[in-house]
Formats: structure tokens, sequence, C-alpha cells
């Protein structure tokens, strides 16, 4: 038996841990089986570059429990986007991506693979299955689903995201100390989450959760509602730019400054197209997702809200790459075991899928069928916890 572990799309607070799991689990049962890990994750299995796990791995698997990242590197490749694996030169013109790595594959006598990534890397791996199942060989592909946006159907959490959300909070809670150095100061902590809001939400929590935790000066107009969140803009609900500003303007007016935690994906529809109108080119990546950096959503929101306000700062301030790079705290750990260790079952009882609590069967633990797999989940916004923060921050 050789195993074959991949890791794809963006870094998420649960990777080397992911993998240390995993390489635990089979080294412990089979103390002689090969294990290999595809470096950087499809754009390796192209390539057939790839790294052996020796056995003296066993000896220092808490050792992955400490780092963020993968241990075996990312990347952003789509089998099937043939153009930009030519351009890249994962692949040769003319060459198929799934037959390059379909016989990659074969070549190295892998019968498991294990993927661990968002919804992108496991719908990936559900089309190499398919190819490799169509032309009589046999591969059993486990995915374990990571995604800070916790955004996958129909999978109630995903590895890394109760991670990000507190770093992320840990990150505001130092940013949030800039509004001293300037009267009617603005500041926009946006934070990753391209379609769903439930990362945004999510660190909006933690952070007000350890809010409560500081003693303020009211003696020195030190009000804990200065560092309170004022706004909190997502995309599953719509923006009355008019009416938010029109609120925050009396926010602003009582405590000299305003706080906003922006989803990276709202309003997003409208700034692109009033970039289309001004005859701006959209940016793209492989999988055809907009490339939020350059479109700059904080940018655009800095913009028309500070007008509005009268802010005499702007300030814009990501949390992404400081959150999805963190390492996994126990929260998370505590579901990467149990997701990697039922990904191992499932693997050796031959079952494809990707392993996660299933929403449409009473939360059950299941490796779930690739079909269903697909991203773009929105975040429930008819939640208590979710409803009566909101209401608390409108109320300030």
């Amino acid at each position: 038996m050789k195993v074959a572990f991949l890791t794809s799309g963006g870094i998420a607070p649960c990777l080397s841990a992911a993998v240390g799991r995993l390489a635990q689990n089979y080294l412990n049962k089979y103390p002689d089986i090969e294990i290999i890990g595809y470096l950087n994750g499809y754009k390796g299995l192209l390539l057939g570059d790839f790294i052996r796990f020796k056995k003296t791995v066993l000896n220092k698997i808490d050792d992955f429990y400490q780092f963020g990242g993968s241990p075996i590197g990312n990347s952003r490749v789509k089998l099937t986007n043939i153009k930009d694996c030519e351009k890249n030169g994962y692949i040769k013109i003319g060459e198929n991506p799934l037959e390059v790595a379909a016989q990659q594959l074969v070549k190295d006598n892998v019968t498991i693979l294990h993927t661990i990534g968002g919804d992108d890397t496991n719908t990936t791996a559900a089309d190499l299955s398919n190819y490799l199942r169509k032309h009589n060989y046999l591969l059993n592909v486990v995915g374990l689903p990571k995604t800070i946006d916790n955004d996958v159907y129909p999978i109630t959490q995903t590895l890394g995201a109760f991670t990000a959300a507190e770093q992320g909070a840990i990150f505001f809670e130092n940013i949030v100390n800039e509004n001293t150095t300037s009267n009617r100061q603005l500041i926009i902590h946006e934070i990753m989450g391209r379609h769903c809001g439930w990362l945004t939400a999510a660190t909006a929590l933690k952070y007000r959760e350890r809010l409560k935790k500081i003693q303020f000066i009211e003696e020195l107009k030190i009000f804990k509602e200065k560092w309170d969140i004022h706004s909190i803009l997502i995309p599953e609900q719509n923006i009355n730019i008019i009416e938010e500003c029109n609120r925050l303007k009396k926010v602003m007016d009582k405590y000299d400054c305003v706080n906003v935690f922006l989803s990276e994906g709202a309003g997003v529809d409208t700034i692109i197209a009033e970039a289309e109108n001004s005859g701006e080119k959209i940016l793209r990546d492989a999988f055809g997702h907009v490339r939020l950096d350059e479109l700059n959503p904080g940018k655009w929101f800095a913009n028309k809200f500070g007008k509005e306000l009268n802010a005499n700062k702007i300030l814009v301030q990501k949390s992404g790459y400081f959150a999805r790079s963190a390492k996994s705290n126990k929260e998370d750990l505590d579901l990467i075991f149990k997701v990697a260790d039922f990904a191992t079952e499932s693997a050796l009882r031959k079952q494809n899928g990707v392993v996660g609590w299933d929403e449409e069967n009473n939360n059950k633990l299941s490796c779930i069928d690739f079909s269903r797999i697909k991203g773009g989940k929105p975040f429930d916004i008819s939640q208590k916890w979710y409803k009566e923060m909101i209401n608390q921050i409108h109320s300030i």
C-alpha cells in the first residue's frame, strides 16, 4: 500500500496538523507503509515532484502541530484548466492535465490519495478520481475540507476556520489602538471571505468576547464603545451605503472613531460593475475567481465611508495572511484529529469522498460523495448569536 498526501489552494491553520495526523495514523497501523507528499499541491503531482515520509517522522508527530502553513507546500492549480497548466509549464502543449496527473499516480503506484483543501481542491480530486476509474485504475481518493471561509456544501465546519477567526480577533486587538493616533479616525478591518461572511462574523464574535476582558479607563474617556465594532459588512446582507453612512456618522460624532469589520466579498458585485463601467479590466485566477487583492474592496469602502463620515484619518488593514498562516488552535486540533482519523478509516474501506459533518444528514461525520461537494455556501445570518451581536452593535 502506498499513500500520497497533497495540500492545495490557499493555506489555512490546519494543513500541517492534518498531514501529521494522517501520517501518524498510517505509520502506527502499517509500519512498512510507503508515504509520499506531492510538493506544492497539484503542481507537484503534474511534475512528479514529491518527498518521501521517513519512518522517523512518527517520532516527531507533535512537531507538526507547532506549525502553520503546509509541510509539503501549496499552489492554486486546476487540472481542468489546460491553458493555465500549459502557461505555467506544468504540462506540455497538447497534453491533458488530468491524464498527466493520472499517469503520474500510476507511475508512483499510489493506492490512496488524500487531498487537503477547499471545494476547488476536492472537486479537482473528484475529476481525477473519475478519470482514473474510466481508465480502469482504482485509486481511493479521500479529501479533508480546508478553508477559513467555512463555505463548503454540505459541510458544517471546515478545518482551520476556528483558528482563523481567533487570530483575526487578536490581529484587530492591536490594530484598534491606532484610533488613538488621530481624531475622527475610520478603521476598516478587511477579512477573507469571497462569497461567505462566516469568518467575518466569527472574527467579530471572538473579538468582542476578548474585549469583555479588558478594563477601560472612563475617567480619561477610554470607553469600551470606542474599541468596539461599529459595523459588520458581509456578502449575505444588502448594504445600503446611505443609511449605513448616516448611522456611522452619529457614532463618529460621539466616539471620534468608527471600526468596521468588512468581508472582502461584501459589495463585490457593485464594485465590479463600477470598475467595468470605468473600463477597468477585472483580473481572475486559474479557477475563474476575481482577484480580490487587485479589486481592493477595503479601499473602495474606505473612499465611500471616509468622505461621508468626514474622517480625518483612514486605515485599512487586512488580517487574512496573518490569520490563515497560524498554527491550529485546540478547537481546530480536535476537529482535525476526528476528520483525519475518519478519513484514514474511509480510505482503508475503499471509500471516495470528502470527510466532514454532513448538514444534510443530521450533522453526522461522514465520507461525503464528491458529487455533493461545492463551494459558495452562504453564512446563515438568521442564527441567534449573529442577530444578537448585530443588535448590540447597532445600539452603540
